[in-house]
């Protein structure tokens, strides 16, 4: 039976719900306070970082790579505002085709905040929408520090760090995780010197320690400075610059910069939708309490995406919004957590799915772990890109896949085809007898495979 549906937010988890919800013949009603629907990925996120990455990474080649191809490049610039610019253009065109799709499935797209009344109504300004179901779909901001106010001119959040006008001298990220690293590439690339300031004792902890350690490797060779196991202790933002003082094991270290990155990960955003009064539970971490069904404490209100507990990924809320729409249409629609992929869009990219080697070991699942390093990899010797490796993980009497590793060119490509293996309950010996095409970086991961049941080929 067709149901009227009103889903608050229009990022990946929203927009997709929509779709699907339009698909399956219900009546559907989108609320976004951004007039461009994509959410923070799109908007101030996934997209707009991806986008500058790519442009800093051809100027790094060009820079630096160029001229052992034999190209030669001279005075070579950096047009700051028409890297904005183009910017602007990509995010323009991809809003604009959510757009097309909203049309095109009938779907309603108001642009305005949205407060929840009870289970069957939601507040638009004056209006009242009935639902038959509410989807909440809002993602998440980031987190910041007590201590130390964005201003989005010294002290920056990612959505500031995104639109700079200039390339600052020196910048320092706090936190270690994916987003700084990815904003800290951009602006390093561009010729800014960047310190990263982490209190745990390595980057990205939550990889697979091999990858933490090569990709902290890999971005120290291209000018990163690391302050590990290490924390701010006092801050002042002098207008124009900033000044901090770190401590590690006890001793103290002055650092001053331009810029400083807040970047110590998001928080879900539920502010206004007034979970409180119609009693929807939280966390004490503030996501929102689902069954397996996505259903929250109050029948026919559900929740996706960052608001709820899980890593904050755009494909994990998508996947999650095709679950919660099946449901709702009486469908049965399965989602393995084990099976989402993550990746840092670094140089090397970085990617992970599955369980690393402390998990496996904390779970006394018996594995073999294998490696094949790009380095003997002809189609990455072909384009000078060897840095990296692919890890495979497989139950040591099974051979089924539990997990995949990869750092290196193409990485978040190619991991699907691991995520896929796994999600069929494939073995190492089944993607090793599995014909890549030759020469092609995923070759590395048919080797490892062969490494993981016999013995590499070409290892």
């Amino acid at each position: 039976m067709a149901k009227n549906i009103v889903i608050i937010g229009a990022g990946p988890g929203g927009y997709v719900c929509a779709i699907r919800c339009a698909q399956l013949g219900n009546t559907v009603t989108v609320i976004d306070s951004m007039p461009r629907p994509g959410g923070t990925c799109l908007n101030m996120g996934c997209i707009p970082s991806k986008n500058l990455l790519h442009a800093s990474h051809e100027y790094h080649k060009a820079a630096h790579d160029f001229a052992k191809l034999g190209i030669s490049v001279k005075e070579l610039t950096i047009d700051i505002k028409q890297l904005q610019s183009q910017k602007k253009q990509v995010l323009d065109e991809l809003g604009q085709g959510i757009q097309f799709l909203f049309k095109k499935n009938n779907i309603r797209f108001i642009n305005a905040t949205a407060q929840i009344i009870n289970q069957n109504q939601v507040k638009v300004g004056d209006e009242i929408l009935s639902a038959d179901a509410i989807i909440i779909a809002t993602g998440s901001i980031p987190r910041t520090l007590p201590n130390i106010e964005i201003d989005e001119s010294v002290v920056l959040s990612s959505t500031g760090a995104l639109d700079l006008d200039h390339v600052p001298k020196t910048i320092a990220i706090i936190g270690g995780g994916y987003i700084g690293l990815e904003l800290g590439s951009v602006w390093g690339r561009l010729g800014a010197k960047v310190h990263v300031i982490e209190a745990l004792d390595r980057i990205t902890p939550g990889l697979d320690p091999d990858l933490s350690q090569a990709l902290h490797t890999a971005l120290e060779k291209q000018g990163f400075i690391f302050h590990l196991g290490t924390q701010v202790k006092t801050f002042k933002n002098h207008k124009t610059s900033a000044e901090l003082l770190l401590e590690k094991s006890g001793t103290t270290q002055t650092l001053n910069v331009d810029k400083v990155l807040i970047s110590i990960g998001r928080i879900p955003n539920t502010t206004g939708l007034n979970l409180e009064k119609i009693n929807i539970d939280t966390t004490p971490q503030g996501c929102i309490k689902v069954n397996t069904h996505f259903e929250t404490t109050v029948k026919g209100i559900y929740a996706i995406g960052d608001v709820i507990e899980g890593p904050m990924l755009a494909h994990k809320a998508e996947e999650e919004a095709i679950a919660v729409a099946e449901h709702l249409s009486g469908m049965e629609s399965h989602l393995d957590y084990n099976v989402i992929p993550a990746v840092v869009y670094t140089q090397p990219e970085v990617a992970s799915v599955g369980f690393t080697e402390p998990q496996l070991q904390a779970a006394n699942i018996p594995y073999k772990a294998s490696k094949f390093p790009f380095s003997a990899n002809s189609r990455a010797k072909a384009t000078h890109e060897t840095a990296g490796f692919v890890k495979l993980l497989s139950h040591q009497e099974t051979g089924l896949v539990l997990g995949a590793h990869i750092i290196g060119t193409c990485a978040g490509t190619l991991i699907a085809q691991v995520a896929q293996a796994m999600s069929l309950r494939a073995t190492a010996e089944d993607i090793a007898r599995t014909c890549h095409a030759h020469p092609t970086h995923s070759e590395a991961i048919k080797e490892a495979a062969w490494a993981g049941f016999a013995k590499a080929i070409h290892g």
